[in-house]
């Protein structure tokens, strides 16, 4: 099976032509080459298929193999890979995920390959019930929640996959790995939380650290950025409208609407060609 691997501000993903290739067991093919000490190593995989309302289908499967409704860098590297692949040959185009379907703009370098993309992520829900199981708020923001015997003031939303910010003055107070992963696990979610510590540089810079639903500690989250940056400006700790998010792997730039209709935009890499 030939693959390609891409990365997007430090997300990696292993990228298969699936109108090519084909297999009956992808999340167990996903948990196997993800695996950083026996496979190719990877935070998830996506393949394509053909699609009845977009141009193209995105499957994305995280490296736990569970299945993800939408991936924000993943779509970034899809789109580049469909395109670079000449499965969709034009430079806007509409891509179906479990979360809907998303618009794509990209440009390309001189060799017309694929180098910096824009995807419209839609409307930010930041309605309680989309993700939680609480029932005594509309949302869920800036609340305090008790972690480990700790008080954390938490928001949560959903941003095509569900999303939940913490807002740090300094990182070293909080150890991402274990409190991302024990939040994640939180029963009033309803389906687990990727979770994201974010902390202000300044009105036009976030700084974001992510522990992924299904992935653990990764160098960035597309939908996180979108997500943080949202949650900032709902509770005014930015007032700006575009907001450069610095992740450990990479920038992403996102653009705020005033109906909370979220652009996001960055470069996205290709690693490695390769057979398996």
């Amino acid at each position: 099976m030939k693959f390609t691997k891409m990365q997007a501000a430090g997300n990696d993903f292993i990228l298969v032509n699936g109108l090519e290739e084909q297999k009956d067991n992808w999340n167990e093919f996903a948990k196997k080459v993800c695996d950083r000490h026996f496979g190719i190593g990877a935070d998830g995989l996506m393949f394509c298929s053909e699609s009845k309302i977009a141009d193209i289908k995105m499957h994305y499967y995280n490296s736990d193999g569970s299945r993800g409704e939408m991936c924000g860098n993943g779509i970034r590297c899809f789109s580049k890979f469909v395109f670079d692949n000449k499965i969709v040959d034009k430079k806007h185009f509409l891509v179906e995920t479990d979360a809907g379907i998303k618009t794509i703009n990209l440009e390309t370098d001189e060799n017309g390959e694929a180098i910096y993309l824009t995807v419209d992520m839609e409307k930010v829900n930041f309605r309680a019930d989309s993700i939680t199981n609480i029932t005594d708020s509309e949302t869920i923001l800036n609340r305090k929640v008790v972690v480990d015997g700790r008080e954390i003031i938490l928001s949560s939303v959903l941003m095509g996959v569900p999303h939940t910010v913490v807002f740090v003055d300094d990182y070293s107070n909080y150890d991402v790995n274990d409190l991302g992963r024990k939040i994640e696990m939180l029963d009033i979610f309803k389906n687990k939380t990727n979770v994201n510590f974010v902390k202000k540089i300044d009105e036009k810079t976030l700084e974001i650290k992510t522990w992924e639903r299904g992935a653990g500690r990764t160098l960035g989250c597309g939908t996180g950025c979108c997500a943080s940056a949202s949650v900032a400006k709902k509770l005014g700790i930015t007032n700006e409208s575009k907001i450069l998010m610095k992740a450990e792997g990479g920038d992403v730039q996102v653009e705020i609407k005033e109906d909370y209709s979220i652009i996001m935009a960055g470069k996205v890499e290709k690693i490695c060609i390769g057979e398996i």
